[in-house]
């Protein structure tokens, strides 16, 4: 006759069982690679206005949103918008917005933008400027074949030439003008190749530290374009494609929250322009003068600046930048 079980030994077999099985499955667990964090590849233009950005990778919110973020160098904003429609770039950090709507007029839903920047006189990005030794003291006084260059893309170069015609200028009399990289903007003042351009920060405080270039009006889009000196010109702003949004709609959240968090920090944090030494290579001394656009994310516009938005992008229409007038609400996505 089998031996009855003492009443406390079923219950410890059962408990020993128990622990054993937990420790195989966390054993089984320890052996797992790690999840790799979702990879993007966002495009990044050379203006001040791309601070965001390196606040975003050096105080890790990329990071802490599972993100593994490539930066894609952008010399033009037309590059920048044909590697959205390639899918080079899933994102991009300060695309020209008459360059994203003109996209966007042809093939809608190529992208979308999830913040603006707004210029003007006191938000500085947009001006134009002078050798530092020129007898210019004004727009009116860019005479007599007077050489200009312009950062790159239809809509800077559209936005210098309207600009110019604004003050009674006529192009070809008055004033020549040419597209010219950003990055050759302070030795083509430099070397007299050019009296003078439409260039935009930092290379403007870098040319005028250095006693190279002089400023001679900033904010001409708000000032004469919108006629508005204090307007926000919404000339550039972050954006994502059309297909990455469809297709990682979850991983597009995360990016734009980390983004939202650059945003934030890099106008109300002073320290924050330290990181445009590394990123933009504006001299250390430098850092804290570079003015910044006022950004906002697209889910914070006001009415007002819906107004100016759009009244940008049919500026745009009229320059022939743009191929058909666009609703400003329809090319933004709040997140």
């Amino acid at each position: 006759m089998p031996r009855p079980e003492l009443s406390f030994a079923a219950p410890l077999r059962a408990t020993a069982r128990l622990a054993g099985a937990v420790a195989f499955v966390l054993a089984a667990f320890a052996v797992l690679p790690a999840q790799a964090a979702d990879r993007i590849k966002v495009g990044v233009f050379p203006s001040s206005a791309a601070l965001p950005f390196y606040v975003a990778v050096n105080r890790g919110y990329f990071k802490e949103a599972d993100l593994e973020i490539e930066e894609v160098p952008m010399t033009s904003h037309p590059l920048t918008v044909q590697a959205l429609v390639s899918n080079g770039i899933d994102a991009a950090v300060n695309l020209v917005t008459l360059e994203g709507a003109n996209m966007e007029s042809r093939r809608p839903n190529t992208l979308k933008y999830i913040s603006l920047n707004g210029q003007n006189a006191q938000h500085v990005i947009e001006q134009f400027v002078v050798k530092a030794d020129s007898p210019a003291r004004t727009l009116k006084d860019f005479r007599n074949g007077f050489k200009l260059f312009s950062a790159p893309g239809p809509a800077n170069i559209g936005a210098a030439r309207a600009v110019l015609k604004k003050v009674g200028l006529a192009e070809g009399r008055d004033f020549t003008i040419q597209e010219q990289q950003i990055g050759v903007h302070l030795g083509a003042l430099q070397s007299g190749n050019f009296d003078g351009g439409y260039t935009l920060e930092p290379s403007a405080t870098i040319m005028v530290a250095q006693k190279i270039g002089r400023r001679i009006e900033a904010g001409v889009i708000s000032t004469y374009l919108l006629g508005n000196k204090s307007a926000s010109a919404f000339a550039a702003g972050a954006v994502m494609s059309g297909r990455f949004m469809a297709d990682k709609p979850d991983v597009a959240r995360r990016f734009a929250a980390a983004w939202a968090r650059g945003v934030k920090e890099a106008q109300a944090d002073s320290s924050a322009r330290g990181y445009l030494v590394q990123g933009m290579k504006v001299p250390p001394e430098l850092a804290a003068t570079v003015p910044l656009p006022r950004i906002v994310m697209a889910k914070d516009m006001t009415p007002a600046d819906v107004g100016d938005f759009q009244k940008f992008l049919d500026i745009g229409t009229e320059l022939g930048v743009v191929k058909d007038r666009i609703d400003g609400k329809a090319l933004v996505r709040a997140f």
